[in-house]
């Protein structure tokens, strides 16, 4: 990367770039580099380049750098860009731009073309509608084979991709699809409905990106229509796009597992970092206090047996571990669909629950003999044992139970799981540990 900024400053220096660079170098790795570069010396880079290859490199870089280079750019030029960039890639800056550039642009393009886009625009950014593109090939299905490749040679040049050729009929309703391959493999005369497949994978505007990348994956599309309530074909949505969504989903799910906002990322703002964590770092400041209340209520225990105290670090760690190993298990069935409200979720708590009961007897078990051999009291160890058995069946369960009641409530299952998880584990696991040593504190000294 330290090579291509080296010549984009080279470039500069000349106020001139090289013809042939943008055959060897990637339009990925020029974004990569130019968002590292100062806005000064990236807008002088862009001075020089022509809108064609600009193009390429603004649907490649990340939004702050789309947004940087867009706004500085004449309305005639940020017009030209978007016609060599593909309609999703054009709704996604057009969303992020502020609403007076936004009307701005719209105004000065094409009216078919602005109406097009401001309809694109009014579907919801997370969804099929949002992040479909309208360039694919649809014909009609009484065409021959010879009629369908010249329109497919008048069309092609213009959609994103080709290898897939949607068919309706003369209802204008989508009913199947033909191979380009398996086109060219059959005699002129045969029309396009002796050979599509009628088995339709589709989907409606309004359906959740993710739904949407799950059907992608489990059908192994390579594309997957967007349909109307009409059974009329408005938009295709490419695989390109379904990684970024399961990229972006993922992210999300993570960050948000840890009560970390999910646009947040290492580039942010001081300001916004502090504003987006400091609140859930309230939130379990707030839970924390319960657990210290739960150790506080048994401080005549520990001060008898202050060996006491350095084995509560072990127990909340061992159930915040294995609750973690549970929770993010389930947070994935969720995603992938294989985990929902409606399903015989019964059998499931129940494995997760003798998982936890049995991981929980090993570790117990280990861990009772560890410290057996250091402090040789025997009755220390069956304290530990029933303590991290119990910890670690209730992570089970709770790793179970906590997303799937978000979901139920109308949250997002990994919004904050980790930290009620973790907490509600401390409090159970110092409870229960505790309220042994108090039973067997005779035995303990």
């Amino acid at each position: 990367m330290s090579n291509i900024r080296e010549e984009i400053l080279e470039f500069i220096e000349n106020n001139a770039i090289e013809e042939k660079w943008f055959d060897f170098t990637h339009p990925a790795d020029i974004a990569e580099a130019l968002e590292e570069l100062e806005p000064e010396i990236l807008h002088s880079f862009v001075a020089l380049m022509d809108l064609e290859n600009l193009a390429r490199i603004i649907e490649l870089a990340d939004e702050d750098l789309q947004l940087e280079i867009i706004n500085k750019l004449s309305l005639e030029d940020a017009i030209e860009i978007f016609s060599y960039m593909s309609t999703d890639n054009t709704i996604d800056i057009l969303g992020n731009l502020s609403i007076d550039k936004r009307k701005s642009l719209l105004k000065e393009m094409k009216q078919g073309e602005a109406n097009e886009l401001r309809k694109l625009l009014g579907y919801d950014a997370e969804s099929a509608g949002g992040i479909m593109t309208t360039e694919y090939i649809i014909l009609k299905e009484e065409l021959s084979k010879k009629e369908a490749l010249t329109k497919i040679a008048e069309i092609g040049p213009r959609t994103e991709i080709i290898d897939i050729i949607y068919i309706n009929n003369n209802k204008d309703e989508l009913v199947g699809t033909v191979d380009l391959r398996e086109l060219l493999n059959v005699s002129d005369e045969i029309s396009l409905a002796e050979i599509m497949d009628e088995n339709l994978i589709a989907v409606t505007p309004d359906v959740d990106q993710e739904e949407v990348a799950f059907l992608v994956a489990k059908y192994d599309l390579t594309a997957i229509p967007v349909i109307n309530q009409n059974n009329k074909m408005i938009g295709i949505i490419t695989v390109d796009d379904i990684i970024d969504v399961i990229e972006a989903e993922n992210t999300e799910d993570m960050l948000r597992l840890a009560g970390v906002h999910e646009e947040e990322n290492i580039n942010s703002p001081l300001g916004k970092s502090v504003t987006r964590r400091l609140p859930w770092l309230a939130v379990d400041l707030g839970m924390t206090f319960l657990s210290a209340f739960i150790v506080s209520l048994f401080e005549d225990v520990i001060a008898q047996a202050v060996v006491l105290a350095s084995v509560l670090p072990i127990i909340a760690n061992m159930g915040g571990n294995a609750g973690n190993q549970s929770l993010s298990v389930m947070i994935r069935g969720i995603a992938l669909g294989d985990l929902d409200l409606d399903s015989e979720n019964g059998k499931i708590l129940l494995k997760e629950g003798l998982l936890g009961l049995i991981n929980g007897a090993a570790i117990g078990l280990f861990a009772a003999t560890v410290m057996y051999f250091i402090h040789g009291n025997p009755y220390l160890g069956l304290i530990i044992f029933l303590s991290l058995t119990f910890n670690l069946f209730i992570a089970g369960l709770l790793g179970f139970l906590i997303p799937m009641v978000l979901k139920w409530m109308g949250f997002d299952p990994a919004l904050g799981s980790s930290i009620f998880l973790t907490t509600f584990l401390d409090i159970v696991g110092f409870f229960v540990f505790l309220s042994l040593a108090r039973i067997f504190i005779n035995l303990l000294l």
